[in-house]
């Protein structure tokens, strides 16, 4: 059974900001290597929605909410996916979850517990 598990969340002020990790724990390196990965977030209120994911470093994809604040990678020894957050808004406040993504585009795995983000003075 996979488990993704995500952490470095936080509170942080307008401008700030946040590395976020997520691991694939239960999951070996030949399952996790060809998968698209992908960050999400939600809202309070709001649908789930794609943030960005990452093929290889040549092929990552974002948002426009995001787009040049917020950089995803992977390294796949690790197993690990994780989001660099930059000059962060009120906008941005949310739990972020990780998961890999379908041939479709769709989330693959059951829900990780995801890390809240608050981004406020």
């Amino acid at each position: 059974q996979v488990q993704l598990v995500e952490s470095g969340g936080g509170l942080v002020q307008p401008g700030g900001s946040l590395r976020l990790s997520c691991w694939a724990s239960r999951m070996i390196t030949s399952v996790f290597n060809p998968n698209r990965w992908s960050w999400y977030r939600q809202a309070p209120g709001k649908e789930r929605e794609l943030v960005a994911s990452v093929m290889t470093y040549s092929d990552r994809k974002y948002a426009d909410s995001v787009k040049g604040r917020f950089t995803i990678s992977r390294d796949n020894t690790r197993k690990t996916v994780y989001l660099q957050m930059s000059n962060l808004g009120p906008e941005d406040t949310a739990v972020y979850y990780c998961n890999a993504l379908t041939s479709n585009g769709q989330p693959k795995y059951d829900w990780g517990q995801g890390t809240q983000v608050t981004v406020s003075s």
